[in-house]
């Protein structure tokens, strides 16, 4: 019993600690085990978890998609995090979803609702917006919430180059009833596809309170619906490898990732696209 207390008090500090330093930009670019196998690097990729990295990625969804994450360091709930999103595009309005993320214990936790539109602005660009509640809930520091916006966009200045940014929070709103500032975060990056089988990214990332990160990844098409991923990342270190596999509309993902302070752990994404039939 004692020995059970004594090992939740260890989880929380940890817990409280490590998520106070990689802060909520861990939550900007880990969601999405595609991106995850990438390091992180999907400023330009266009799926379902754009919603967490640049919702400009959005605008081209074809159909109906909804999706599953889940991510867990140590194997311990403190370092839980599970993801759903949905997205459904319309004929002529763009595509409006929203995502829900829940990330930690009955220690600390902390909750994400977005609601997002993106739609094609021509034939070479693309943009999105999302607005944001967070729900921040800790035993010792009892309960605080903040909403905040988020938008995107990505161009295509020439075919197979495409260059995107992104910026989080960009008006630094302040959690509920406190002094404490959520992070101001702003990305920028490009991608090419050498061929319909091989893309590179290359991003960069500015939080106000951290120092930039650098992030690169490639996504290769071994045959029809197999995908090999690798990628690597700066502030801190992390290396990644990926797998991906689509067939008949649904497609698995998982990710694994090497991070330089906290070690290794796994990503799984499970998600389903309802596309139209052609007459």
């Amino acid at each position: 019993m004692i020995n059970s207390i004594i090992m939740k008090v260890i989880l929380f500090v940890i817990s409280f600690f490590a998520i106070s330093r990689l802060s909520y930009a861990q939550y900007q670019t880990e969601t999405g085990a595609r991106q995850g196998g990438m390091a992180g690097s999907g400023i330009i990729v266009n799926d379902l978890w754009s919603s967490y990295h640049n919702q400009a990625g959005l605008a081209d969804i074809k159909g109906l998609s909804a999706g599953i994450f889940y991510s867990n360091v140590f194997n311990v709930d403190a370092f839980r995090q599970t993801a759903f999103a949905i997205s459904v595009p319309t004929e002529t309005y763009g595509v409006a979803g929203f995502n829900y993320t829940l990330s930690g214990d009955e220690f600390s936790n902390f909750s994400k609702f977005g609601l997002l539109y993106s739609k094609r602005l021509g034939k070479r660009i693309t943009a999105g917006i999302q607005i944001d509640y967070f729900r921040r809930a800790q035993l010792t520091f009892g309960v605080t919430s903040i909403a905040v916006g988020e938008f995107g966009l990505i161009a295509e200045p020439v075919k197979n180059l495409f260059i995107g940014a992104h910026v989080f929070n960009p008006w630094r709103a302040k959690f509920a009833g406190t002094n404490e500032y959520m992070t101001s975060i702003f990305r920028i990056g490009a991608g090419y596809k050498f061929s319909e089988n091989v893309l590179f990214t290359l991003e960069g990332e500015k939080d106000i309170e951290q120092k930039s990160v650098i992030r690169g990844g490639v996504d290769y098409q071994l045959f029809e619906g197999l995908f090999l991923r690798a990628g690597v990342a700066s502030n801190p270190t992390k290396y990644s490898f990926g797998l991906g596999y689509t067939i008949k509309g649904i497609t698995i993902n998982a990710a694994y990732i090497n991070h330089n302070v906290i070690g290794y752990y796994m990503q799984f994404g499970l998600a389903y696209s309802i596309l139209k039939k052609r007459k």
